[in-house]
């Protein structure tokens, strides 16, 4: 149990560091909302996150096949990432102060709580990515265990809790941002996450409208910088790790 483990640390880390929507919208929770803002939402994505285990160990790769050849599945999560970035972008206005003061975090009640776990859960949810992250994660990773179910268990689980610990030190340092936080640099701070947003979601539609496109320039890069670690072997499945 101990080396299954081991091997779930270091792709914890490797989740909590992918610069995916996920990773950027914490940070500004954190940075402008707090730390509870921030955890709260980070509990939604964790909840995402078990669900998709959940169906990549009860799926096939039969079903694998599928998610990867059906192009409609990231047009319509590209769709609505893209949406949600640029709905964001146009409801953001910038406030205007008489002096340059640093915004206080304001209270927040239990429906501001469950509105952030939620909008976390959605976040990860709506990106296709992540369920083929994970089913090439078990598909890799399970026959190492011999496909047993408690030792799978306690590696998913260990790199769930390392990926938590993570963001939880992540939320901590981008909390301290809040004191060099004015209200234009909160302005553009949420501008930026809104573009962002939507470029993941450009990038999730041009993966399902041009999926051969795709093919051949993952085929290009692997021939200039070959690749045996797990990005590797999940991009050797056709998987992307989008997600997070």
């Amino acid at each position: 149990m101990l080396q299954d483990v081991l091997a779930a640390l270091p792709l914890g880390f490797f989740l909590a560091f992918l610069f995916g929507p996920v990773f950027f919208v914490l940070l500004e929770t954190a940075a402008i909302k707090g730390f509870r803002a921030a955890f709260s939402l980070d509990l939604g994505v964790i909840l995402a996150d078990m669900v998709f285990i959940a169906i990549a160990y009860f799926s096939t790769t039969k079903l694998l096949e599928s998610l990867k050849d059906d192009p409609a599945l990231f047009i319509f999560g590209g769709m609505i990432l893209a949406t949600y970035g640029l709905m964001s972008f146009i409801q953001t206005k910038k406030t205007i102060h008489t002096d340059d003061e640093t915004p206080e975090i304001r209270k927040l009640g239990k429906s501001d709580y469950f509105g952030l776990f939620a909008k976390g859960f959605l976040l990860n949810f709506i990106n296709i990515g992540v369920l083929g992250f994970w089913l090439g994660v078990i598909i890799v990773f399970g026959p190492k265990m011999d496909m047993e179910t408690d030792r799978i268990s306690v590696f998913l689980i260990s790199v769930l809790v390392t990926y938590l610990i993570v963001d939880v030190f992540k939320i901590l340092l981008a909390k301290k941002l809040n004191r060099k936080l004015t209200p234009h640099r909160i302005y553009v701070m949420k501008k930026a996450i809104s573009v962002i947003l939507i470029l993941f979601g450009v990038i999730l539609i041009f993966q399902g409208a041009f999926p051969s496109q795709v093919d051949e320039i993952k085929d290009q890069i692997e021939e200039i910088t070959p690749n045996d670690s797990l990005i590797g072997k999940l991009d050797d499945l056709g998987i992307s790790e989008d997600e997070k």
